[in-house]
């Protein structure tokens, strides 16, 4: 049975906004389904996210996909750089992924200084894309035309580097169930269908 294993993202939990909804439908088509809750998600940190995903996933292999929502993208990505050699998922979608910058917090920041402190932690180490390359058989990012906190060129890394392919939706902000209202987001179950062959 395949596994989808569905990773928020930063001040997010496994109950917010479309993962409900994904999860369910992925159940109903047969997928096993895992929503982790990452630790201390309004202080994200890198060690303690990949430390998690991987003790999650356990023995990937072919039959692991990912789904990652904003930060999400980036823990991925991060947990299969540290994958043991040989180490193969069948693919990857990514939401609103960042790993060149971001825009708009400077209110989160002016009320928040911990808000500056992670943004510098995820984006001031770099990942070395040969590293998960590797590990990864295909992937699919989604970004939205008005995201107003992934610019653009945040598209570069994944095409480039990891070969996604890029699909661009119009008007879904940063995708949040608490800032955009989005409780469902089917181009993301239909990714992971196209990814596991079922689309």
């Amino acid at each position: 049975m395949p596994r989808v294993i569905i990773i928020h993202g930063w001040a997010s939990f496994p109950k917010d906004g479309w993962f409900p909804w994904l999860k369910e439908n992925l159940e109903k088509k047969g997928f096993e389904v895992l929503v982790p809750k990452l630790p201390d998600p309004k202080n994200p940190r890198i060690q303690n996210w990949v430390q998690t995903i991987a003790e999650v996933a356990g023995k990937a292999d072919e039959k692991t996909f990912f789904v990652g929502h904003s930060l999400g993208c980036q823990a991925i990505v991060r947990y299969l750089e540290t994958s043991p050699e040989g180490t193969k998922i069948g693919g990857a979608v990514f939401v609103g992924g960042y790993f060149k910058r971001l825009t708009g917090l400077e209110e989160e920041i002016k009320e928040d200084i911990g808000v500056a402190e992670t943004e510098r932690h995820w984006l001031g180490n770099p990942i070395d894309f040969s590293k998960v390359k590797p590990h990864i058989i295909k992937s699919i990012a989604i970004f939205s035309n008005n995201d107003y906190y992934v610019p653009p060129d945040n598209e570069d890394d994944l095409r480039d580097k990891l070969g996604s392919e890029i699909r661009i939706v119009d008007d879904m902000g940063h995708f949040s169930g608490v800032l955009d209202g989005i409780t469902e987001l089917p181009i993301a179950l239909e990714s992971v269908l196209k990814l596991t062959g079922r689309g």
